[in-house]
């Protein structure tokens, strides 16, 4: 199948959910994010803002434990859940989160994360036991390699966000050769995983387990910064938990997170805006489509 174009036309044809005025933060979507680590401890801060600004209403962060009281100040809008943590600092094992993930809309596992080990733990624990859209994201895509079966077993709820070194991790497969047939194996690994699977890049390419295939042109340069695929993994967090499918949710967010780069790309120059700037462009790109 060859790819649409991800454009003003197709989201127009794939609304965001309404929500009416009484709508409370429960009902306008839980996040949970599971992240971070001391080498890269305000990430999934970053990541949380992009879903509070995507719309959800409530988001929750699982961290290590030492980073729990600094991001806490750093985003007080969020909850906290502390994780165990390792000498250096990243998560030791999943907690009690088992029992806590149920009650959100979206989970998100990746962001900030140094050590593929480390996302390993989580996923073990949680895959199995979430019936949620579950985001896959950095360290979390390269512990799923060994873990083809349990995301699949999502049977359509997972979405996993990787770049090309990201996803030859997944796949074992040479980086020249994703590069080289990137629509194919994006359209592969969508159908085996049962999963929505993109490959970001300065043009991103995003799959089906249906054989859908859509391409966004790009953002442009200034998106390749640190810290804006965390804020991509918010986008579709949010959007996720506002009620939106794996499919629907992963384009949008795309767009917006593109979208806003092109904005403040034309305000600010083409590149040195910061991955943090982006989040606030969204609420009006929403409303503008």
């Amino acid at each position: 199948m060859s790819p649409l174009a991800l454009d003003a036309k197709w989201l127009r044809h794939h609304p965001l959910p309404h929500h009416p005025e009484d709508t409370d933060k429960n009902s306008r979507g839980q996040v949970m994010l599971v992240g971070g680590s001391r080498m890269v401890p305000g990430g999934v801060v970053l990541t949380a803002e992009a879903a509070f600004r995507a719309g959800a209403g409530k988001v929750q962060i699982a961290l290590p434990e030492p980073l729990a009281i600094p991001a806490g100040f750093s985003l007080p809008e969020a909850g906290f859940f502390p994780l165990p943590a390792t000498l250096d600092g990243e998560i030791a094992g999943p907690g009690d989160l088992a029992e806590r993930v149920g009650r959100c809309g979206c989970l998100a596992i990746g962001p900030a994360i140094g050590s593929t080990p480390a996302a390993g733990l989580v996923l073990d624990a949680l895959l199995p036991v979430a019936d949620m859209t579950v985001i896959l994201d950095a360290a979390a895509v390269a512990a799923a390699a060994d873990r083809h079966g349990q995301v699949a077993a999502l049977d359509g709820r997972a979405i996993l966000t990787p770049h090309v070194g990201e996803m030859a991790q997944l796949t074992g497969l040479a980086a020249e050769d994703i590069e080289a047939r990137r629509d194919e194996i994006v359209a592969d690994y969508a159908r085996r995983l049962r999963a929505v699977v993109l490959i970001k890049g300065a043009t991103t390419i995003i799959a089906n387990p249906e054989g859908e295939l859509i391409v966004y042109a790009g953002g442009g340069v200034g998106l390749a910064t640190g810290g804006s695929g965390d804020v991509l993994t918010g986008a579709i967090a949010g959007l996720s938990a506002r009620g939106l499918p794996p499919w629907e949710a992963t384009c949008w967010g795309v767009w917006l997170h593109g979208e806003a780069g092109r904005r403040l790309a034309e305000r600010l120059g083409p590149m040195g805006f910061m991955a943090r700037e982006l989040p606030a462009e969204f609420p009006s790109l929403m409303r503008g489509v």
